[in-house]
């Protein structure tokens, strides 16, 4: 109960000192969430970083969370720990598709791979990146992963050419076979003879 007190007056204290850059403060599953501005995420991010009742000094990870169906259809969300205080908190931005985040490269340096990565299987932009290219998809790689709009095949597949002598894109060409899934549980068994099995002696009755 102490932790969840102090993280409730953790977040009043934020919400009071930075009142044009915070949204609203809310604890749940035992952890302090701060809805923030585009605008003044940085701004925040940095008070969270040098305020001596936060010292949130480290930067665990950025990540994003996709909701096409919304107008502003992407969360940003940071997560930051201060091992001072033995707290942590998550500090989440709304973006739209077309809006542009300013870096938290100046801030804190690690966000440089977090922000790539995003940009990578999101598609969302920073500005005041330092190097913002892809990091973990291919060379000319089309589209981005992690959009619920991304069709789990991807547009195109990779393979080596030996006529080429060099690799090769192609459209993605799905059998048939793809499209059929068994949904029998495995602890049951499947009620027709696998590929090899009929070699198999069978089982006493």
């Amino acid at each position: 109960m102490a932790d969840l007190e102090a993280l409730a007056e953790l977040g009043e204290r934020i919400a009071a000192a930075r009142a044009n850059e915070v949204v609203s403060t809310e604890i749940a599953n035992g952890e302090l969430t701060v809805q923030a501005t585009l605008s003044g995420i940085i701004g925040l991010l940095d008070f969270l970083r040098a305020d001596q009742a936060c010292r949130f000094s480290t930067l665990i990870d950025i990540t994003a969370v996709d909701n096409p169906a919304r107008p502003a259809r992407f969360d940003l969300v940071y997560h930051m720990l201060s091992m001072y205080q033995n707290q942590r908190i998550r500090v989440k931005v709304q973006v739209r598709e077309d809006e542009l985040v300013p870096s938290l490269t100046p801030v804190f340096a690690g966000a440089n791979w977090y922000e790539r990565e995003i940009f990578d299987m999101f598609g969302i932009m920073f500005t005041g990146h330092p190097d913002l290219r892809r990091i973990l998809t291919d060379y000319g790689f089309r589209g981005y992963p992690l959009r619920k709009d991304f069709p789990t095949t991807g547009y195109v597949e990779v393979r080596w050419n030996d006529d080429d002598m060099r690799v090769v894109y192609e459209p993605v060409n799905l059998v048939q076979e793809y499209r059929q899934f068994d949904f029998l549980s495995p602890w049951e068994g499947a009620k027709y003879v696998l590929p090899g099995d009929e070699k198999a002696p069978e089982a006493p009755k």
